[in-house]
């Protein structure tokens, strides 16, 4: 029984019912429906009179240099040397949110004006339909650095009141057309123009609210999306989310317009440095030029040659590859020297020609610099050299200047060591070739020189007329693709998702009453309710609530909830105490906290089921202060009237003089009443005779049933709870007490009850979802016939009636 005890107390299971507990809140069904109309109202409410806002967007193309610009025809494709660099669709997208470009595109289309008709209920923005304008005779300057609201209200055809936001002790009336003065700016008022008559003096308060143009730039940078689309990535998607599509649509037009404009300026300033450098080195190489050639006539005059080609066509055949190599590293040399001293004259901040020199990263540097410079100029035309975003650029220029000045070192290093090992491989070819004229050799580098000079003067006027070309016929930066739309669906507020959320708050707030009513709840109700006496304690049955006219009594093959609900507690009493010998009878005390939780009810009920099952028991009612045994039995009636206080105060009354033989509709079960209420109940239960009687009950049935009184107001069943093999604790629904529930905890740690389980009586399925599973519908409808009513029936009349 131990075993079994402690294998209870150490077994852990969800108590939590699911359906019971929605049963608990559709019980209040109709305050729930009311707070999910009232948060469905209140939603539609909110989206009637909630300005909505709609997704503006655009498309454009950022133009690949490669392959559509205008220079792209010419030899060498028109981007080696003046092109920019391919700066990646992310600077372009970072060009696009930069503050220079959004600050100048606000300023141009005036976008820190804004005008609102004020109406009934909500205030409206009116970007184009505007009753009245205000003109600025102060200086943009001085405009887009002010906060102001003011409100115009027309009180005839000329003459309207002006408030302002701030100021509220300022309220003048002035006429259309009146420079005013006011928190150091000067403007003038002005209806729309081409209205009719009288039109003026009809319109409602207009608010004028005039910001920063940098606060509303920092909104819109904060509220544009930029995203890349298409396979290739080079198509941009700029989308925002505004109040005013109007507004919107000018601005992304706008923006994509100023972008193209600084892009094509940004271009044609590297060409025409590039042309400038190119036009530079071509009068150095000139004269170079001139010298070779001079030197090549100074040395056949010498030594009385014309032409020596004819007997090295042999040494040129086996040599060519290496003396090709070795003119472009020659030439690599020279383009480096003219990189190296253009970076030490020039100033720190001017663009680099592009000389398309991709050894040692040479070129990729050049585009990184140009990029930095050309981003640097963009933020010095709004801010100045103290900016901490102009100092980081200049520190990265600096950073990357010194980079080439390494890189150039490192990759003349890299090209001497080269024509240091061709050299070798050269000298060693020429051992082989004893007989070949010396002079060949001096000749030939008198005419590589000549060929690098000439090579070099040729590829610098190509590039000095791709750079004119360019600077004349700039392509575009980017192309657009779709101009400015707005969607037909508003972004927010979302009215469905609205109307969803006011109708789950609606149904939440009911709900959260209710939570909060069932938790400060302190009664049992149902067996999650018994969950911290269960952890400790086995649980072995339910007791349904008797409904009007229904019967407390079981009776011989009833099929009533009641009647099931007993056999359910006889098979799990029979679990309880399987172990036990069988040779003598099972002594089980029945017993609860307060008075009126049903305790001799289980007890008659339970020795009845017991009793149909073909074994003799025998009832004993043993709480003799309140006796209560006598309501539901006959005993009484024509048989003997000695009960148990008699017996245990008269010892010439024997047991067989007490106990009196019933049979009560097809059920025998013996009875012991309690007797007469005795003065001093607690002392007779006290004497020996009590245990006598027990252990002469437990010879002679298979069960004894004992209703004791309870346990918790009198101390009766303390004193004689030794005697029991069991003890069945009940607990009634709707009555007993959650923190009297500790109580029967402390005594079976006390080990005052022996055998300890928990009953939970008065049950009312009808509130949990249980009720309908294992309730009336088990008792009617499973299997036999006598309830046809449907679950939905039943369901309707809980809510209805």
């Amino acid at each position: 029984m131990e075993e079994l005890q402690d294998f209870n107390e150490e077994k852990e299971e969800s108590n939590f019912d699911l359906k019971a507990e929605l049963f608990k809140y559709l019980a209040y069904w109709k305050w729930i429906l009311f707070g999910l109309l009232l948060g469905g109202l209140l939603a539609y409410l909110y989206n009637r009179y909630t300005i909505p806002k709609f997704r503006t967007q655009s498309t454009m193309l950022i133009v690949d240099e490669k392959e559509n610009n205008a220079m792209s025809a010419l030899p060498s494709g028109g981007g080696t040397v003046f092109s920019l660099a391919d700066d990646g669709i992310q600077n372009h997208i970072e060009k696009l949110k930069s503050k220079q470009l959004v600050e100048s595109v606000i300023d141009e289309l005036n976008l820190n004006v804004s005008y609102f008709i004020e109406g009934n209920v909500i205030t409206v923005e009116a970007y184009r339909s505007s009753p009245i304008l205000i003109e600025f005779v102060s200086p943009d300057s001085l405009v887009n650095n002010k906060d102001l609201d003011l409100f115009i209200t027309p009180k005839s055809e000329t003459d309207f009141l002006l408030e302002s936001g701030q100021n509220e002790s300022y309220s003048e009336v002035h006429k259309i057309g009146e420079i005013i003065s006011f928190e150091n700016l000067k403007f003038t008022i002005l209806p729309k123009s081409g209205e009719e008559k009288g039109y003026f003096k009809n319109i409602s308060t207009v608010k004028i609210k005039i910001s920063p143009v940098r606060d509303i730039a920092n909104q819109i940078i904060n509220s544009i999306v930029i995203s890349t689309k298409g396979q290739a990535k080079d198509i941009l998607q700029l989308s925002i989310v505004s109040e005013s599509s109007e507004k919107a649509q000018d601005f992304l037009n706008k923006l994509m317009q100023r972008f193209n404009e600084e892009g094509v300026k940004d271009k044609q300033e590297v060409a025409e440095n590039t042309t400038k450098f190119i036009q530079d080195r071509l009068q150095m190489i000139t004269s170079e030029l001139d010298s070779v050639e001079v030197g090549i006539a100074e040395f056949k005059r010498e030594n009385q040659i014309m032409n020596v080609e004819a007997g090295a066509n042999q040494f040129q055949s086996k040599f060519s590859a290496a003396e090709q190599e070795i003119f472009e590293l020659e030439t690599q040399k020279v383009v480096l020297n003219s990189i190296e001293e253009l970076l030490s004259k020039q100033g720190r901040y001017d663009f680099l020609p592009e000389v398309g020199m991709d050894q040692g990263g040479i070129s990729g540097l050049i585009n990184s610099y140009n990029a930095l410079v050309m981003e640097r100029n963009a933020y010095l035309k709004s801010s100045t050299e103290k900016n901490p975003v102009v100092i980081t650029i200049s520190d990265q220029i600096d950073s990357l200047r010194n980079n080439l000045f390494e890189n150039i070192v490192s990759t003349r290093q890299s090209i001497n060591i080269r024509l240091g090992e061709l050299n070798q491989r050269e000298n060693r070819a020429q051992g082989s070739f004893s007989n070949f004229p010396g002079l060949e050799k001096g000749m030939r580098g008198i005419e590589r020189q000549q060929q690098i000079k000439e090579q070099l003067y040729l590829f610098l006027l190509q590039r000095r007329e791709e750079a004119a070309i360019s600077f004349a016929a700039t392509a575009s930066v980017a192309r657009v693709v779709d101009e400015a739309f707005t969607l037909n669906n508003p972004v927010d507020p979302e009215p469905w998702l609205i109307l969803v959320g006011g109708i789950i708050i609606g149904l939440l707030i009911p709900i959260l009453i209710i939570f909060l009513k069932n938790l400060l709840d302190t009664k049992v109700h149902h067996k999650g309710d018994l969950a911290s006496l269960i952890k400790s304690v086995p649980f072995i049955g339910e007791v349904p609530r008797i409904a009007t006219g229904q019967t407390d009594v079981i009776h011989l093959n009833d099929r009533t909830p009641l009647a099931e609900s007993f056999r359910i507690l006889r098979t799990n009493l029979a679990y309880l105490i399987q172990n036990k010998d069988k040779n003598i009878g099972n002594v089980i005390f029945v017993t609860s906290t307060v008075k009126g939780e049903g305790k001799t009810f289980v007890s008659y009920n339970l020795a009845r089921t017991l009793a149909s099952s073909s074994k003799k028991t025998l009832l004993i009612g043993a709480d003799i202060r309140n006796p209560k045994l006598h309501r539901y039995t006959k005993a009484t009636e024509g048989s003997k009237e000695k009960g148990l206080s008699d017996y245990l105060y008269d010892y010439d009354i024997t047991s067989s003089d007490i106990i009196s033989n019933t049979e009560e509709n097809g059920i025998e079960v013996d009875v012991v009443l309690s007797g007469p209420i005795p003065p001093n109940p607690a002392e007779l239960l006290m004497n020996d005779r009590m245990e006598s009687l027990i252990q002469q009950a437990r010879s002679q049935y298979n069960y004894v049933i004992v209703d004791t009184a309870p346990a918790m107001i009198v101390t009766d069943t303390l004193l004689i709870s030794q005697l029991a093999d069991y003890t069945l604790y009940v607990t009634r629904a709707d009555f007993t007490e959650k923190n009297l529930l500790e109580f029967p905890k402390d005594l079976k740690k006390q080990g005052k009850l022996k055998g300890l389980a928990v009953i939970l009586n008065d049950v009312d399925y009808s509130k949990f979802s249980y009720g309908a599973q294992y309730g009336y519908s088990y008792g009617y409808g499973y299997g036999y016939g006598a309830d046809e009513e449907s679950k939905w029936k039943r369901l309707k009349k809980r809510l209805f009636n």
